[in-house]
């Protein structure tokens, strides 16, 4: 009888520590409040206060949700993970520092949407990605960095999409896709009413060695030095662009030797310069009323 007396208090005393465990357990949605607490288990009527803080007590593959709109801080991804606050407003003030850093596993997949991301003058970038399988950044604002608004720096294999996204004030343009090494390859899609302005709209650097593939469709470029931009240094990159209205910069188009960009249904007006380099088009384009045009290669109906 004493065994089993010492036994049940043994187990009375286990009992909190054993039904507290599954707290501590990483949950497959989390949701953040302004009026949140990172202390909290970032449950809906417990919610934390920072990206940072949720993310860490998010399991991969879950999701983070806002409740309200607020400010969220700034955030470093190394997992699988969707941000979600496209029916409110996430927001990220990134004065000094990047908005949100991707440095996931190869294999990972991260999507952003509703943010607004704010450098306030000081700010990095607004969004980088150095290392994921495949990004997906819809329904965002991106603002006043005195880099990019989106970089993608991948080390490896890296698929993006950009969908209804606003890059304006970033000193140097809006998205650069730039994968960083000779090995690494950046194919992607930006459509659906994105809106670049100031700096450089799009530019599409293989300097380092690496290859990109990128489609532009039903986006705007509006008052920047470059509208898209491809450069290179003895790589290959490739473009297409359609749907889409280039206007109101020094040059609308610009590519470099080893590129071919080619387009089609869309407005080239009002730029100092309309295309310069290797652009070919379909023949459904309007070039017209820049300072000087330049010239495109119509494609034949076999190239087509």
């Amino acid at each position: 009888m004493r065994r089993i007396a010492l036994f049940a208090i043994g187990l009375g005393l286990l009992a909190p520590l054993l039904a507290a465990a599954p707290a501590n357990a990483q949950a497959t949605r989390t949701w953040v409040s302004g009026v949140g607490d990172d202390a909290n288990p970032c449950s809906r009527t417990a919610p934390c206060k920072t990206f940072a803080g949720a993310i860490s007590k998010t399991a991969a593959l879950g999701e983070i949700n806002c409740l309200d709109p607020a400010g969220y801080g700034a955030v470093t991804i190394v997992k699988s993970i969707s941000i979600v606050c496209t029916h409110t407003l996430g927001g990220i003030l990134s004065a000094g520092t990047t908005g949100v850093i991707v440095n996931a596993l190869a294999s990972d997949k991260i999507v952003l949407k509703g943010l607004d991301i704010n450098g306030s003058g000081t700010g990095i970038s607004g969004i980088r990605v150095l290392s994921a399988g495949a990004v997906t950044i819809e329904d965002s604002i991106i603002q006043n960095t005195t880099q990019w608004g989106i970089q993608i720096n991948n080390t490896a294999l890296h698929t993006f999409q950009v969908t209804r996204v606003t890059a304006t004030n970033n000193t140097l343009g809006g998205m650069q896709v730039r994968p960083a090494n000779a090995g690494a390859v950046a194919v992607g899609i930006v459509t659906g009413l994105n809106s670049f302005k100031n700096g450089k709209g799009i530019e599409i650097d293989g300097s380092g060695g690496s290859t990109s593939s990128t489609i532009i469709r039903e986006s705007n470029f509006n008052s920047n030095t470059t509208g898209i931009s491809l450069v290179t240094a003895g790589t290959s990159l490739t473009a297409m662009v359609a749907d889409t209205a280039i206007q109101n910069s020094t040059t609308g188009i610009s590519a470099g030797a080893s590129t071919s960009l080619k387009i089609g249904r869309s407005e080239i007006t009002g730029n100092t310069t309309g295309v310069s380099g290797n652009v070919a088009s379909f023949g459904t384009n309007q070039l017209r009323d820049n300072t000087s045009d330049g010239t495109m290669t119509l494609l034949s109906p076999a190239q087509q």
